[in-house]
């Protein structure tokens, strides 16, 4: 009987050891399930919120190409109206007379402002450099003024053109609008590049919150199933211990039983002796009558 008292007692303790560790694994599961959840929630917002950006991004990205078609367009006007501005430049320079094949009637084209420019440079770095005579000097510093004045008259000339300078006027306003749809488009792509950025910060901490919400996903499982295991083992215990508890009970009611035959058996025998006396006409005593009475002699 003490040895099924012992392993009883063992069956128990171990049932209720792993009780407790079921127990404490349900709680951790639980709280990785709240852990994964949250998690899983606030992926699913950053999500959200990288889709929005996302959208914006390809709005952007739209305006960029509207604006861009705006741009070439005015890009090709201002190649256009160079083109013009060439043109007017070229029939205002001064004409070169036909070759006659006579010497006398061959003409030399006039100089350009930059063939004067560099002859005035040439003759200025002379002057500076050089040891000259006076005569030779004076000649120098004359031609430097017929330089001047030249370049001066040449220059006059480009400015009056009439046409020419309505078309440069034309030609700046053009690139105006050029450079002003540029910066546009500029401005669009420089927002876009930031939706994109921001949409791919988003996207990467969704993508880290989502390796926590795995990690979180895979403890809960691993918890779940040592708590399963747990809960398998406390059952077994349990039953062991209803098993051995069964045992016991049935081997004290066995002891039981036979004690009270035994009980009844010597209870009956006294009985036997205390009525045999009071046949034999011995007085009894109140305790022998009433052993007399539960043995069912009275």
């Amino acid at each position: 009987m003490e040895k099924l008292e012992q392993k009883g007692s063992v069956y128990k303790n171990a049932a209720e050891k792993h009780k407790h560790l079921r127990d404490e694994l349900n709680k951790q599961t639980k709280e990785w399930v709240s852990k994964r959840d949250a998690l899983n929630a606030q992926v699913r917002e950053l999500v959200e919120q990288a889709g929005k950006h996302r959208e914006e991004r390809d709005a952007l990205n739209q305006k960029v190409r509207e604006s861009k078609v705006v741009r070439d367009e005015l890009n090709k006007n201002v190649s256009r109206i160079t083109e013009e501005y060439r043109e007017l430049k070229g029939k205002n320079a001064p004409q070169i007379a036909p070759e006659t094949g006579n010497p006398r009637d061959r003409q030399q084209a006039p100089p350009s402002i930059k063939q004067l420019k560099k002859e005035f440079s040439d003759l200025e770095m002379r002057q500076q450099t050089q040891v000259l005579k006076k005569e030779e000097e004076l000649r120098i510093v004359k031609r430097l003024k017929e330089i001047e004045s030249q370049i001066e008259g040449l220059q006059k000339d480009e400015e009056t053109s009439d046409e020419a300078r309505e078309k440069l006027r034309e030609l700046k306003e053009a690139k105006s609008e050029a450079e002003a749809a540029h910066k546009v488009v500029s401005e669009y792509a420089e927002k876009a590049q930031q939706e994109h950025d921001v949409m791919i910060s988003l996207y990467e901490q969704a993508d880290a919150l989502r390796k926590q919400a795995d990690d979180a996903q895979a403890n809960f499982i691993d918890c779940k199933k040592r708590a399963d295991e747990e809960h398998k083992l406390h059952l077994e215990q349990v039953n062991s211990f209803r098993q051995t508890d069964e045992q016991a009970s049935t081997y004290r009611k066995k002891k039981t039983d036979a004690r009270k035959r035994k009980t009844d058996a010597d209870s009956k025998k006294a009985a036997d002796d205390i009525f045999a006396r009071f046949k034999n006409g011995e007085k009894l005593s109140t305790e022998d009558l009433m052993a007399l009475q539960k043995s069912g002699y009275l």
